[in-house]
């Protein structure tokens, strides 16, 4: 008899329950406003110094709270109810946003005081993040979890791309940062919104006492399972190594000559080409050989990175970006079902803040990598070699996890038991 995994999911099952779609919704909202923020910040702080290595500044500062919080908030995502903890950080999140706004009106030529509100802005995400990804193993059931993951990164990209093309001509248009800081912190108070009509309410998960083991157990868990550490790790180097985005203020401004407006187009043209894959993926999602084809699209990924770095051509570095975007849904959606499948429900915030510390390790550090590369060789052979280190990245994690290489059907593959409470 088929297992319930087995079971064919309608296209759109996630969306049959109601918390998903507020919660996705708002979710969806909140990402818009960060993107119309980060490409905004990106041209302000350029505009100001026109140093490549101040755009690595404004990854580390973000990266770095990540990396040093990452243990309690996973904590925190387990012993307190987790839409609880995301509205607290949306309601930081919009006064980051009125920080940021006040310091553009009043036309400072320094940029240490946008510093200073990306740190608060990476201590939210820090807390964020790990609330955000547990929370939707409780909005639907198991059976429809691989479907809400889709359809999630699908929202999330689509949200990507008009995030960045609004932050561009809303910038355009002011003829400065402010106005999109304003209307940011707007989104937020919306998508907070959303969250409080949701009914859901996790409670606390992790009924242990706090010790060091659990505060460490999601690190244990993730280096134990060596299908999660090899998904996320690959992640993590391929996406260090071979991340453009950081750079894409340089390509606008001194390669390709198209402005802030265009900033704003590169910017979405990855999130474009993963929401149309996370669509496909959510039609016809990943039956077998998933391992294999993880691989391939990491592959797809360097080499299209490659092609972009050495492009002078506005179409095809559009087209280059598009598809690093396609590709890299691949393995988003394969990484993050098998983190929360495989994941007993009490660890999923801690084993999600690892995850997530792999992720801001590979985006925020990756642009500091990218910025001071950049500083010292130049913009097209900072992102080429990046991508040539995405090809051989692939090359050693084939080797060294045959596991993941081998992993066919996305479906439970923890070996490990879920802790009981004492």
């Amino acid at each position: 008899m088929p297992s319930a995994s087995d079971a064919i999911v309608p296209p759109r099952a996630a969306f049959q329950h109601r918390d998903f779609r507020l919660f996705q919704t708002g979710r969806a909202l909140s990402i818009v406003a960060t993107e119309m923020q980060s490409v905004a910040v990106g041209w302000q702080v350029f505009e100001i110094t026109h140093r490549p290595l101040d755009l690595g500044y404004v990854g580390l500062v973000q990266f770095l709270p990540g990396v040093l919080l990452s243990i309690p908030a996973g904590h925190t995502a387990d012993r307190f109810d987790r839409r609880g903890v995301l509205l607290v950080c949306y309601t930081a999140c919009a006064l980051n946003s009125v920080l940021l706004f006040l310091q553009a009106h009043a036309g400072s030529g320094s940029v240490l005081p946008i510093f200073a509100v990306l740190l608060s802005v990476g201590i939210t995400r820090a807390f964020s993040g790990p609330a955000s990804q547990s929370l939707v193993p409780q909005l639907v059931p198991e059976a429809h979890f691989g479907n809400a993951v889709a359809w999630g990164a699908s929202i999330f990209q689509v949200a990507t791309v008009l995030g960045p093309a609004l932050g561009g001509v809303i910038y355009g248009w002011a003829h400065g940062a402010h106005t999109v800081y304003a209307a940011s912190a707007v989104m937020y108070v919306v998508a907070f919104s959303f969250l409080v009509m949701m009914h859901v309410r996790t409670g606390r998960m992790e009924k242990r006492d706090v010790s060091v083991e659990t505060l460490l157990a999601g690190f244990r868990y993730v280096w134990q399972e060596k299908i999660i550490l090899g998904s996320i790790s690959l992640d993590l180097f391929a996406v260090l190594l071979g991340g453009a985005v950081a750079l894409l203020p340089v390509y606008a401004q001194e390669i390709l000559h198209i402005g802030p407006r265009g900033l704003g187009l590169l910017r979405s043209m990855p999130a474009a080409g993963a929401a149309l894959m996370a669509v496909l993926l959510a039609y016809r999602p990943l039956r077998k050989r998933s391992g294999a084809t993880m691989f391939i699209a990491v592959t797809i990924f360097g080499l299209s990175t490659i092609v972009f770095g050495l492009s002078h051509s506005v179409v095809i570095s559009l087209i280059a970006l598009f598809v690093v975007g396609a590709s890299d849904m691949i393995s988003v959606v394969v990484r993050s079902t098998l983190v929360q499948i495989a994941t007993p429900p009490a660890m999923r915030g801690r084993v999600s803040a690892v995850n997530l510390l792999f992720i801001g390790a590979s985006n925020e550090l990756g642009q500091f990598e990218s910025g001071i590369t950049a500083q010292w060789m130049g913009a097209v052979p900072a992102v080429v070699l990046g991508g040539v280190g995405t090809l051989a990245v692939v090359a050693v994690w084939v080797w060294r996890f045959p596991q993941l290489r081998k992993l066919d059907r996305l479906a439970r593959v923890s070996t490990l038991e879920e802790p009981s409470p004492v």
